[in-house]
């Protein structure tokens, strides 16, 4: 019967430093395993390979790492092979490579990449390169995770000087990966997001009101192609009812059929059609030399390179419009997005029914469209309230 035991280790070059190793003894075969952890003794009471004289939390991490090594004994047994202490310690080092976060989240980017959900796969290694920056290249142990490392990397966010709903966005997605290796056994659930900011703040307004569109429109810019072009992006998502731009750089010349274009959503699949008008039609010809199959200049072909030239064009577009935004008056980013936002906005200020703009947006049902209008425009709020304090005068 094999056991396992704990001893330590007091580095050469740094004395007040106690690393965890794990004794294995099986038949006449012995291994050794040095863990990743580490922790600074309390020299008053001396140490013995106790686990009851460790600190609580390295305590836990080595309850929880002798469990795993115990259940390794079990399903090597259970195979009814013969098997050494060095076929155990081998098994979870394979672990200890293994379920590193780095390891885990790269894992599961590749599963969503396979699985067609590119979009998350994105949001997945965005979270993982910030964290890694946190860490300054330092992987480390899913195991070894704590609220107080979380604690810090939020510090080091707002530090940065993202806004809380960013912050938010890349912890959120760290506790997914958390819970995912919780609920595959690789650790064991201490819930260590309690103590950091994982909601979602009401965000400031991005609809244009339609003046601002307007001016945009007619700007001169024949100067500034840059501008231009980024100016021509923004209107012809406005005027194709606020589409996003994933779906207007994928948009094929065959998609185009008389006076309708029909494509499908990225983000939902669901099938959308639209009228061509003259408005798109004289940007478009704008950009006529564009040789693509593509309808509009944003790419030139759909290889596995694509998505990077998409991101790259999106960037440099949104650069722009925030000047473009700038020139206007605006207080506030312009962005792409801004487009869909002052589209759903201007026609609910029109007086157009939220079943015909929920239609026209792709959303599935109404409570989604009311929901995206609800943090959209609050200037017929605003009128009422001055109504009701003129009354007063």
């Amino acid at each position: 019967m094999a056991s396992v035991h704990i001893d330590f280790i007091y580095p050469a070059s740094d004395r007040n430093k106690i690393t965890i190793v794990y004794i294995i003894n099986h038949g006449r075969s012995r291994a050794s395993i040095v863990s990743d952890i580490t922790f600074t003794p309390d020299l008053k009471l001396g140490f013995k390979p106790s686990i009851s004289r460790l600190p609580q939390n390295i305590r836990s991490l080595v309850q929880y790492d002798i469990e795993r090594l115990h259940n390794i004994i079990y399903e090597l047994e259970v195979n009814g092979i013969s098997f050494s202490a060095n076929d155990i310690a081998l098994d979870f080092k394979h672990y200890l490579k293994d379920y590193t976060i780095r390891n885990f989240m790269l894992k599961l980017i590749m599963s969503l990449k396979e699985k067609g959900r590119t979009r998350t796969s994105e949001t997945y290694q965005s979270a993982l390169n910030s964290f890694m920056r946190f860490r300054r290249g330092k992987d480390i142990h899913i195991r070894l995770l704590s609220s107080k490392i979380f604690e810090y990397y939020e510090s080091y966010l707002f530090n940065k000087g993202l806004v809380p709903n960013t912050v938010s966005f890349y912890l959120r997605i760290l506790r997914a990966v958390y819970n995912r290796a919780a609920d595959d056994n690789l650790v064991k659930q201490e819930y260590p997001f309690k103590r950091v900011y994982t909601g979602v703040d009401k965000t400031i307004k991005r609809a244009l009101p339609l003046c601002d569109v307007r001016n945009l429109k007619n700007m001169d810019l024949t100067k500034r192609p840059a501008l231009e072009y980024a100016r021509d992006i923004f209107l012809l998502s406005f005027y194709m009812r606020g589409m996003s731009f994933i779906d207007m750089a994928y948009l094929r010349k065959s998609d185009l059929c008389g006076d309708t274009i029909c494509y499908r959503r990225h983000k939902t699949g669901q099938i959308l059609t639209i009228k061509w008008t003259h408005e798109m039609e004289s940007i478009v010809k704008r950009y006529s030399h564009f040789s693509s199959h593509f309808l509009l200049p944003i790419l030139t072909n759909a290889d596995a390179e694509s998505r990077s030239a998409y991101r790259n064009v999106s960037y440099r577009i949104n650069h722009n419009l925030k000047t473009l935004g700038r020139m206007i008056g605006m207080t506030t980013p312009l962005t792409l997005y801004c487009a869909r936002h002052s589209w759903a906005s201007i026609a609910h200020n029109k007086g157009v029914p939220i079943s015909i703009i929920s239609a026209g947006m792709g959303h599935r049902t109404e409570n989604t469209t009311r929901i995206y209008l609800a943090s959209l425009d609050t200037t017929a709020v605003d009128r009422a309230n001055h109504a009701i304090i003129r009354l007063l005068h």
